[in-house]
């Protein structure tokens, strides 16, 4: 059996799966990227787990994912995904994906893309970061910090540094696989060959910080 990251556990092939498919790939697909902010911020004081279980439902119910359609779900439509038992049904985060959708749309006017703006705040390049066990991983960073603030100041909601970390870690943006895990490597791969045309990965070597509360179960952040 592969060396995992210890977070990705045995047990759980959903889990599994994501962490050795998806988790850390370097990500510039619109609807992926506007999925996993959504998601990211359906996170907040709930396990990923139950996230990943739901996330069929999240398509379903959040129209694939199409910024564009989510944006024009009104109040009947609301109420609707409030009585849908396949997301978590808390206003304040179905309020905020749509909201986040508007804004993500605003985005676009400006930048022409929800990559090219959410990319651009990390410099356009993947942080290929060298981590040797879990209690390494930090729950937030400088630059998700400052996500978190231009994020905040141009209206979306449930992004707070670390549900921007989370996400940043998910579409890789960061490399977070340990070093031992058969992942990390194939990652750096995948990173380096994405940043073709882009600026060149960025290698850190990071001081061991404070360790996160739990990878799989993030802390409620600052509620909008």
């Amino acid at each position: 059996m592969p060396e995992r990251c210890e977070w990705a556990g045995e047990n759980d092939p959903l889990y599994l799966r994501y962490h050795d498919e998806e988790w850390g790939v370097p990500s510039h697909e619109e609807r992926h990227l506007f999925e996993m902010l959504v998601l990211e911020g359906a996170q907040a004081g709930l396990s990923w787990s139950t996230i990943l279980r739901k996330r069929e439902g999240y398509r379903r119910a959040f129209a694939e994912f199409d910024p564009k359609r989510v944006a024009r779900f009104d109040a009947a439509r609301r109420e609707r995904l409030l009585q849908d038992p396949g997301i978590v049904r808390n206003r304040a985060k179905v309020e905020a994906a749509i909201g986040n959708a508007r804004r993500t749309l605003e985005v676009r006017k400006e930048f022409g893309s929800l990559d090219a703006y959410l990319w651009g705040l990390v410099g356009g390049t993947s942080i290929a970061n060298r981590r040797r066990a879990l209690a390494e991983l930090p729950s937030e960073t400088e630059e998700s910090r400052a996500m978190s603030r231009d994020l905040k100041r141009r209206g979306f909601r449930f992004v707070g540094p670390t549900i921007c970390y989370a996400f940043m870690q998910a579409v890789g943006m960061v490399n977070d696989h340990v070093v031992t895990c058969f992942r990390h490597r194939e990652v750096s791969r995948s990173q380096a060959g994405a940043a073709v045309g882009r600026p060149r990965a960025v290698t850190r070597h990071v001081p061991r910080p404070s360790p996160p509360m739990d990878a799989g179960h993030r802390a409620e952040e600052s509620w909008p």
